[in-house]
């Protein structure tokens, strides 16, 4: 397989684990959950999709053709809960995004890699603009695992291999689907 091509698939392979990392997080929380801060400065999981969100439909709208900032974009409202938002508003606009993400990726050719986009006026090649989103999804991913599991507490379902089972884990070899959906994550 081309260099590119593979590339592609790799750079799609990544963002739809993002997405189930942080969905499976998502999943565990109640309403309630989902829109609590810790603190005043603090980030709410909902603000974190919202931000994300916001972030994908500027980035990837238009990928080739337009800068990746969009005019249209305000990135400061998108740490802002409006009181009227429900869960409901914010995996609409999560689940948008992701499409915008995935649908731009899976268009892409080998090709178009090596093309030059631009991110606020600052040209990037395809492959370096996508890989600055992989890295920012997967900040933020992070960010919202933590606050969920830090707000379910031992009510936690873990996504990832169990406290005190990676030897059981190593033992079924490759392949093996003991944590679905996150460690096992095959096209």
């Amino acid at each position: 397989m081309d260099l590119a091509a593979h590339y592609l698939d790799e750079a799609f392979r990544q963002m739809r684990g993002q997405k189930r990392l942080a969905e499976g997080a998502i999943a565990q929380l109640s309403d309630e959950e989902l829109f609590r801060t810790l603190d005043p400065e603090s980030n709410s999981v909902a603000i974190l999709m919202k931000h994300m969100a916001g972030n994908m439909h500027s980035r990837f709208t238009d990928f080739l053709t337009t800068d990746g900032e969009k005019p249209t974009r305000h990135r400061d409202q998108e740490f802002v809960i409006n009181s009227s938002a429900s869960r409901a508003d914010i995996m609409r606009y999560w689940e948008q995004g992701w499409q915008i993400v995935l649908d731009t990726i899976k268009s892409l050719k080998p090709e178009d890699v090596e093309k030059t986009v631009t991110v606020r006026g600052e040209p990037h090649s395809v492959l370096q603009a996508i890989n600055r989103q992989i890295a920012h999804y997967a900040h933020h991913s992070g960010q919202i695992l933590f606050l969920a599991k830090h707000l379910k507490g031992s009510d936690w379902k873990t996504l990832s291999i169990p406290r005190g089972k990676s030897e059981e884990f190593n033992q079924r070899g490759p392949g093996n689907d003991y944590v679905k959906g996150v460690v096992k994550e095959r096209k």
